[in-house]
């Protein structure tokens, strides 16, 4: 169920954007990366991601600076901004976590172990009904994956 301020926008909005020939989202989280190269890997062993070949872009010197990903309806990018980034490991703390709806949740943490994927929460029933487990990528950056239930009450969403 659509909390009901999500389901009736207060000004227009669009449900996507065609950039380049490609069907981009409306909102795409663009993280930043030391090493784009070994997220695109472990993003797609770990968590299922496919990388959009069309997006990926190297520099001079044939690293990866830009890419995206795909996964169900979304997608994220990420980049390498350069000596002076710190990602979140090295930095010390997390500014964002990402969250994802996957269609089943359990084979999704079953495949995130096998990858060696670090697990910040252990799969659980969330109070507003969402199952869902937390994990953590080489560089710091804080993903949870959850499989939406198939109906919610709203006092018990909210």
């Amino acid at each position: 169920m659509i909390h009901e301020a999500w389901a009736t926008p207060k000004s227009p909005t669009v449900d996507s954007a065609i950039v380049g020939g490609m069907d981009m989202p409306t909102v795409t989280p663009y993280l930043l990366y030391a090493d784009v190269e070994s997220a695109l890997e472990f993003l797609s062993r770990a968590y299922g991601f496919e990388t959009i070949d069309q997006e990926t872009t190297r520099n001079d010197d044939g690293a990866i600076v830009h890419s995206a990903m795909a996964i169900g309806s979304g997608m994220v990018m990420m980049g390498c901004p350069g000596k002076g980034y710190q990602n979140p490991k090295a930095l010390g703390h997390v500014t964002q976590n990402v969250y994802v709806y996957v269609d089943d949740v359990e084979a999704h943490y079953a495949r995130a172990k096998e990858a060696g994927a670090e697990i910040l929460a252990e799969l659980e029933d969330t109070h507003y009904g969402d199952r869902r487990y937390g994990t953590v990528d080489p560089e710091g950056h804080h993903w949870y994956f959850a499989e939406a239930p198939n109906d919610v009450a709203p006092k018990t969403a909210g």
